[in-house]
């Protein structure tokens, strides 16, 4: 019986993009192809770590981590970035260790991203430019992302965000309405992503208020605000007030300052108590608010909308970006508007064809930026006029991202490229001892 494939996966994280990007493919990779590969997964946040266990990491061939690797500075786990790391790559090379490098998000956000000012300050874009040239391989998302990567580091594999059906928040059960119900699921980074359909949404809530809704899941007040003094550049934190939070602009954004909501409802959401929202009856209010859920159940919300939209301002940030709401949105059978840019080119075909016929196998409504001010409301519309073409859509997308983004196809691909960096390891091996 040959050798096992050791591998070590160092996360960054234990409940948000970890999840899709380290812990769950090596537990399945662990799961499918344990007769081949052995998986060690270091808890996230541990303070025991210890790169000088030569035993212990001499044990592996392959140490996958996402973005950073970890190290005990002052006793806490930080994530280290140039010359730390970098000492700590030249150990692994000189034990013979692969290091595979895991990124999904570029390097540098643009000035509207909120962390912007800290990824300035700190240099954050630079210090990940020159680690990913130092790494053996890197790991990405999409081919579009791939393809930047290149310019630092031409050992680039694509392995992209996956679904397990299996899992609770990904088995559809959708609530019965009759409503029509727009959705938008995501974070607090979205602002002028959103700015681009609040106007389009508000226009469409106003014209069918009967038998229409807006869903905003996510709504979360918690967290700090960083300010930073331009002159010293010192950082100071204080916890932010609801009304200063992104998810309130969004909200107010979406019903006109709340205009569009019932009073009684308003004067509740208004309170910003969560389980006050909760516990009222708010499935058949023009707009309703979702709060925020864990990275293992957040999936959920899919059940409370019919429509997905997904708008995306035209960035190289957003561009190389994850299709991971396409994949979600398809996998709970949801119809979606998305903007015609960047990741959403990867897999989604227009419904609509030039001259206005339907494409049978359309499996989105896609949205042109130079058309933003007025497309979204009138896809919406449409698809309020033609119940149809939800069903339609929705079976489309479904089919399209079942198989190709299912855990189990992109862990096989995994597992034969592990296979394929152990041996062109071996074959190098051989070619300077030999």
């Amino acid at each position: 019986m040959s050798k096992k494939i050791r591998i070590l996966c160092l996360p960054s994280d234990r409940t948000g993009v970890s999840k899709f990007r380290s812990v769950e493919p090596h537990m399945r990779l662990q799961e499918l192809y344990g007769d081949e590969f052995f998986v060690d997964i270091l808890p996230a946040g541990t303070d025991t770590f210890d790169w000088d266990d030569e035993k212990y990491l001499k044990s592996f061939d392959i140490i996958h981590f996402h973005r950073t690797l970890p190290k005990v500075i002052n006793g806490r786990l930080e994530q280290v970035y140039m010359e730390p790391m970098w000492e700590l790559l030249d150990k692994l090379k000189g034990y013979g260790i692969t290091t595979i490098m895991d990124l999904d998000d570029y390097w540098m956000a643009g000035p509207e991203h909120p962390m912007y000012k800290v990824i300035k300050q700190q240099e954050l874009d630079v210090k990940i430019k020159n680690n990913l040239k130092r790494v053996d391989y890197v790991t990405t998302t999409t081919p579009i992302f791939a393809e930047e990567i290149k310019k630092l580091n031409k050992n680039v594999a694509i392995f992209p965000n996956t679904i397990n059906p299996e899992e609770e928040q990904f088995i559809s059960k959708p609530e019965e309405s009759d409503k029509l119900r727009f959705g938008w699921l995501g974070g607090s980074s979205h602002e002028h992503d959103l700015g681009i359909i609040y106007g389009n949404v508000s226009q469409y809530l106003e014209k069918y208020s009967e038998d229409s809704q807006f869903v905003l899941c996510g709504f979360d007040t918690r967290g700090n605000i960083t300010e930073i003094n331009e002159q010293t550049g010192e950082q100071k934190q204080r916890k932010i007030k609801p009304q200063e939070s992104v998810w309130f602009r969004y909200e107010s954004n979406f019903t006109k300052n709340h205009v569009l909501i019932n009073n009684d409802y308003k004067t509740q959401l208004l309170k910003f108590d969560r389980e006050g929202d909760e516990s009222y009856d708010s499935k058949n209010e023009i707009y309703r608010r979702i709060w925020t859920k864990p990275i293992t159940t957040y999936a959920s919300n899919y059940n409370m909308f019919d429509v997905s939209l997904a708008p995306l301002k035209e960035t190289i940030f957003n561009k190389v970006k994850s299709q991971l709401k396409v994949i979600e949105a398809g996998f709970h059978k949801k119809a979606l508007i998305a903007q015609d840019f960047g990741p959403y080119q990867i897999d989604l075909i227009n419904v609509f064809e030039k001259g206005g016929g339907i494409n049978p196998n359309g499996n989105a409504i896609l949205i042109p930026t130079r058309k933003n001010h007025k497309e979204w409301f009138k896809a919406m519309k449409k698809l309020h006029d033609s119940p149809e073409l939800v069903k339609l859509i929705s079976e489309n997308l479904h089919k399209t991202v079942m198989e190709k983004y299912h855990i189990d196809k992109v862990t096989a691909d995994r597992a034969e490229f592990y296979k394929g960096v152990i041996k062109e390891s071996k074959t190098k091996e051989l070619e300077i001892n030999g």
